[in-house]
């Protein structure tokens, strides 16, 4: 199986040995951030440096001032790196070390973009806005988020991309100092608390054939009993029919479902229409379609016909993995299973051997470990050991 792994531009530069440690982990392929959210990242081996506090989402690659100018969003730049294009830099080192790249792109997950401009935010049933959360259902988010694709994706050397939250954003989100555990909310709460009330969707919703002012309303009823008790455990998308009634979630999910669908469809055309021939484009995904994040809901028969192929979370028990691998068998196209790595982070480095099998078994033809610059000594060994055993 082919391998690849997760990487910071700031693990990179600066750190002459870190292209050959990696290549030394038995990967083929490093997914390099070009644009990223904010962060603060732990960079244990090296030489300069412990920790980097990526301040704001940012591209790592000089953007192109012709394709921004006059408009009113647009990528911010990194400060927290010396050079210009530490993306480049990073990139050009790792394939000298015979490694393929393949640009990682974040799209809507921008808290800057909703602190500076808060009409492009997702906004909840209580009013509430979720700055982190672009609403990619109004036609400016959509233009910034189809140009950043293209802009971020296609960069030089680059033999593919990865899109991460090519799709809807919501409640569930680690922000700055997150407080928002006190009450358990299952994915269906989840996906009622994730449900955007900005002027744009409320007039989807009515085209859809829901009032938006009762929608809203029925969303806060059935919420009710999670904040005045021990929260919600339902789940699925017969939790959220229990929630919001049959109805109502199926008024929601034509509207989201068509807005998401659109926006993947326009990202991926955007980026091949400026890559190479052969360039690869695939998409972080969830085969539950409701589901928001970094990893997006999608259909999966149609993201196979839009997308070269899905990343798909697989760390945990072998239910999770048939749950996310399960819905794209027999779908030709690439299907990376993703695996945490970082022992602190809830991965499991010691069982990559096993769990990787049992992707395998699933219909998975390629590994992602995320992440090698955060991971430890010890988790980075482990690793090795089991890639040298896969073969």
């Amino acid at each position: 199986m082919k391998a690849g792994a997760f990487l910071y531009p700031w693990d990179v530069v600066g750190d002459p040995a870190a292209a050959d440690r990696i290549a030394g982990l038995g990967v083929q392929q490093v997914t390099l951030a070009a644009a990223y959210h904010s962060t603060r990242a732990l960079t244990p081996r090296h030489p300069a440096h412990r920790v980097v506090t990526a301040e704001h989402a940012a591209v790592l690659y000089p953007s192109d001032p012709d394709r921004w100018a006059g408009r009113a969003l647009a990528p911010y730049r990194q400060s927290w790196m010396a050079g210009e294009d530490p993306y480049g830099e990073a990139a050009e080192a790792l394939a000298a070390a015979g490694l393929e790249v393949h640009s990682w792109v974040v799209l809507a997950h921008n808290s800057r973009l909703g602190a500076e401009h808060p009409d492009t935010s997702v906004v909840n049933a209580y009013g509430d806005r979720y700055p982190w959360a672009p609403c990619i259902a109004r036609p400016d988010v959509r233009a910034y988020l189809v140009d950043l694709a293209a802009e971020a994706a296609v960069r030089p050397g680059a033999r593919g991309t990865e899109l991460e939250s090519c799709g809807w954003y919501g409640f569930a989100h680690l922000h700055a100092h997150d407080k928002a555990g006190g009450v358990p909310l299952g994915d269906a709460a989840q996906y009622l608390m994730s449900l955007c009330f900005c002027t744009e969707c409320r007039q989807g919703y009515g085209e859809a054939g829901a009032d938006p002012g009762e929608l809203a309303a029925a969303v806060r009823r059935a919420l009710e009993p999670a904040w005045s008790g021990s929260g919600s455990t339902e789940s699925g998308w017969d939790g959220v029919g229990k929630l919001l009634g049959p109805g109502l979630a199926d008024a929601t999910w034509r509207r989201r479902g068509r807005v998401a669908r659109t926006v993947q469809e326009s990202a991926v055309a955007a980026v091949r229409a400026e890559a190479p021939p052969g360039f690869q484009v695939l998409l972080h995904a969830d085969p539950a379609p409701y589901h928001t994040g970094a990893n997006v809901g999608v259909d999966p028969d149609h993201i196979v016909a839009v997308a070269d192929g899905v990343v798909l979370p697989c760390t945990g028990p072998d239910a999770v993995r048939a749950a996310v691998l399960g819905p794209f068998a027999g779908r030709t196209g690439v299907l990376a299973a993703n695996f945490g790595v970082v022992g602190g982070m809830g991965g499991s480095p010691a069982t990559l051997e096993r769990d990787a099998a049992h992707a395998a078994s699933l219909g998975a033809d390629q590994l992602r470990l995320y992440h090698a610059g955060l991971a430890s000594g010890p988790d980075m060994a482990a690793v090795a050991g089991a890639l040298s055993r896969i073969g």
